[in-house]
């Protein structure tokens, strides 16, 4: 009953991370996602019609051709028609399905507008590393899991919104709305970067550099995490996103160009604050 509660009321505050029972995917947070999400549906049409297909066959065939019912099997072994149907059949449900499939790939990996922010991302045993391409000195850091004892340090002790195993030290910021190009490359071995909201799973091989991008609809914290068996701890290189207004992302890039640690905390207490902000107004005018 507890875990069925949590299903029916969870918060949309938490839509951007893994749920607990989440069945479906993340909400999405680009027009590529969008895309993915309705291609789900769009597939599950089909699925949903070939299943029932296949049951109502096999339900025919065990009643219809039981022994009872045929003492003296049939040694039928050609039929013209029902090889044409299941030819034909099949093919035209493929083209229905690769159409759309192919043009959403032709979207996700040959975008149509110009970068307006160029990110590097690189993969490691077991952490990613970042590099801004902006203006003649790139900032770059790297980013770890957030170890339990450097949340305070850090202003992130809502286990709510940065969940343990999830959050980083070091968010990948970047501005709603902008065309953001992202470079992935690996270090050591092959790693993937992957943000389930964003409709991205790209993988970071050493020796090469793979391009993909993104333009976020929506401000907001999203996590993603590797994607690509890459040695024993690949299950604790998460990947944090924090997508800011043009203006905090400004200052916050201005900032950690002298100091990083400073610009994190800084930007996570604006963001933090003033949503705590207007859930205090809210109770106080319930």
């Amino acid at each position: 009953m507890a875990a069925i509660g949590c299903l029916l009321f969870a918060s949309g505050a938490f839509a951007d991370q893994p749920v607990d029972w989440q069945k479906g995917l993340q909400p999405a947070a680009t027009s590529i996602m969008e895309e993915i999400r309705w291609f789900e549906q769009y597939t599950l049409w089909f699925i949903g019609a070939v299943t029932l297909l296949v049951l109502v066959l096999l339900v025919v065939v065990v009643v219809k051709f039981r022994q009872g019912a045929n003492p003296v099997p049939s040694r039928t072994s050609h039929n013209t028609l029902i090889e044409v149907i299941w030819t034909i059949g099949p093919v035209i449900a493929l083209l229905f399905l690769a159409v759309p499939s192919f043009q959403l790939l032709t979207r996700q990996l040959a975008p149509t507008e110009e970068p307006e922010l160029t990110v590097k991302a690189t993969g490691y045993q077991w952490y990613w590393g970042y590099e801004y391409q902006v203006g003649e000195n790139p900032l770059s850091f790297d980013s770890l899991m957030l170890q339990e004892a450097d949340r305070a340090a850090a202003g992130k002790e809502d286990k709510a919104a940065y969940p343990r195993l999830l959050a980083v030290d070091n968010e990948l910021v970047v501005p709603v709305g902008k065309h953001v190009r992202l470079l992935v490359t690996g270090a050591d071995v092959i790693h993937a970067f992957a943000m389930p909201s964003f409709g991205i799973k790209i993988d970071a091989i050493p020796g090469r550099m793979s391009e993909t991008w993104f333009k976020a609809d929506r401000e907001g914290l999203f996590y993603g995490q590797c994607s690509e068996l890459c040695g024993k701890d690949h299950a604790f290189m998460p990947i944090a996103v924090r997508v800011v207004s043009k203006e905090k992302f400004d200052t916050w890039l201005a900032a950690a160009a002298s100091n990083l640690g400073e610009a994190n905390k800084a930007l996570v207490a604006s963001i933090d604050g003033a949503e705590k902000a207007v859930d205090v107004a809210q109770t106080a005018a319930q």
